[in-house]
């Protein structure tokens, strides 16, 4: 089981990021924050191709897991990065399915499998 989920996009950068923050909205989650990491990382002198890291939630999947174990608020909120690395951009997300190998006791369902399923929509669609 991948830990990512990983594509390459023939898309510009900011292009790309736009598309994933539009899909995310279409698929009813809320963006939280966007977090320029190659801004960041410049300001205290490194140097690196762009990077964006997307936050998302959806408040009602928040809940759930967060009721099943608190401490799943360590993966949370869902995270899609979008960088350029070697000339290429690409769109990486988390993979919620491997959320239980590190909750065993959780009792999740099939919210991982269907959280993933939303994110690799908005991944793929986000290309």
């Amino acid at each position: 089981m991948e830990f990512d989920y990983t594509v390459i996009t023939p898309k510009a950068f900011d292009v790309a990021v736009s598309a994933v923050e539009e899909e995310i909205a279409r698929g009813g989650f809320r963006v939280l924050y966007v977090h320029d990491v190659q801004k960041t990382l410049s300001e205290k002198g490194f140097d690196i191709e762009p990077m964006k890291i997307i936050e998302f939630c959806s408040a009602k999947s928040a809940f759930a897991v967060l009721q099943a174990d608190i401490k799943i608020g360590l993966c949370l909120p869902c995270k899609i990065l979008v960088y350029t690395k070697d000339g290429k951009n690409f769109i990486s997300a988390m993979r919620p399915i491997v959320i239980p190998q590190f909750f065993p006791k959780a009792d999740l369902g099939a919210l991982p499998e269907e959280i993933d399923a939303q994110i690799k929509n908005i991944v793929d669609n986000s290309k």
